[in-house]
């Protein structure tokens, strides 16, 4: 399948530059549905930024992290030559060799002697900040860490997220030493993060959206498509990147477009309909609220019974249901504007298809 190509976000860019332009102090939240394009936005802007500053890609997508080690061995790009115990020292020879980075750099001893003290996190966050420090003389340090809520549960003395966040506080609002981007399509990871104290006027939140009608017009236009292929898209998979880059690649195989986005909907029909109808058979739970609660069919029922009607509706709270249906990535929860959306267009079709055979 084509990757998603980078198509029109100039208002996105236009944010991140005066988020960048500014002094470091808060950290930027970029979220949105699943598959709305949000890394590639990312990896455009990472290759658009100039040269004073250095960015630092951490990317947890699929990184099998089960504890501290593996959490470190994602953070930190080991160097096992030249080491040395002088962080100063480091920084300053690796300051001409840094573009784009999976990690932070950092030598193999100094690396091994944070691993041996697992249990003091704060061990990391001090490397890094003397690692920034040394490096803000010539360079800006840009910190973006993708799909961060995968340690969302991790405890180090502690959950480890938490610690985190605290970081890049000091990161940011108190030293005004980095800019930190946290990417993430779990919606209710964000609506968690929102939620805390701890972060009350300490960041800002980048809602990184599917296309709008106009954007993705152009976009299919630009690939051959005529007024009638370009209006079946949109019926079916509205502005979903992933899902117009898929009707492109069969449209090149010569294949229906209609054809095509009818399957879609009839795989996610079906799909959505096992998930919501299974609460039928089992008694299905799940962790909310750090208790097991049982997820109930009719309150999911009701929940998807807003969609009849509707593209999205205001919430008042996040239920169990409303939970479930958001980890199923059949409802996206957007706790900024506080609403509820299904996670795209093909996936609201789907809902009002299950909803009236339910």
């Amino acid at each position: 399948m084509k990757r998603i190509e980078f198509h029109n976000r100039e208002n996105e860019m236009k944010e991140f530059m005066n988020i960048l332009n500014s002094e470091p102090s808060l950290i930027t939240f970029v979220y949105g549905p699943i598959n709305s394009g949000k890394t590639t936005l990312i990896n455009h802007l990472i290759k658009q930024l100039p040269e004073e500053y250095t960015p630092f890609y951490i990317n947890l997508r699929g990184r099998f992290i089960t504890g501290y080690e593996d959490f470190l061995n994602v953070l930190f790009e080991i160097d096992e030559s030249d080491a040395t115990n002088n962080v100063g020292e480091y920084a300053t020879s690796t300051l001409k060799d840094l573009k784009i980075l999976s990690g932070i750099p950092i030598p193999i001893n100094l690396f091994e002697q944070i691993f041996e003290k697992k249990a003091k996190s704060k061990d990391m966050f001090r490397y890094i900040e003397r690692f920034f420090v040394e490096m803000s003389a010539e360079r800006v340090p840009v910190m973006i860490l993708d799909e961060l809520q995968v340690i969302g549960d991790m405890e180090i003395n502690g959950h480890l997220i938490y610690k985190l966040f605290n970081f890049f506080v000091r990161l940011t609002k108190e030293l005004h030493l980095a800019h930190v981007f946290v990417v993430t399509s779990d919606s209710l990871f964000i609506e968690q993060v929102y939620s805390e104290a701890m972060l009350s006027e300490r960041c800002k939140y980048l809602l990184a959206d599917d296309f709008d009608y106009e954007t993705a017009m152009a976009f299919l236009d630009h690939y051959g498509f005529d007024m009638h292929e370009k209006e079946i898209a949109w019926h079916y998979v509205g502005g979903k990147p992933v899902s117009l880059v898929r009707l492109i690649n069969e449209k090149r195989s010569e294949k229906k477009i209609e054809d095509v986005a009818g399957s879609m909907l009839m795989l996610r029909t079906g799909e959505i309909k096992q998930r919501v109808k299974v609460l039928k058979i089992i008694k299905k739970k799940i962790f909310f609220e750090d208790e097991e609660i049982e997820l109930k069919y009719n309150d999911t029922i009701k929940v998807l019974n807003e969609f009849l009607d509707e593209e999205s509706y205001i919430y008042d709270v996040i239920t169990p249901e409303i939970t479930y249906l958001v980890k199923e990535n059949i409802l996206f929860a957007d706790p900024v504007k506080g609403t509820l959306t299904p996670q795209s267009q093909l996936n609201l079709l789907a809902i009002r298809a299950v909803i009236k055979d339910a």
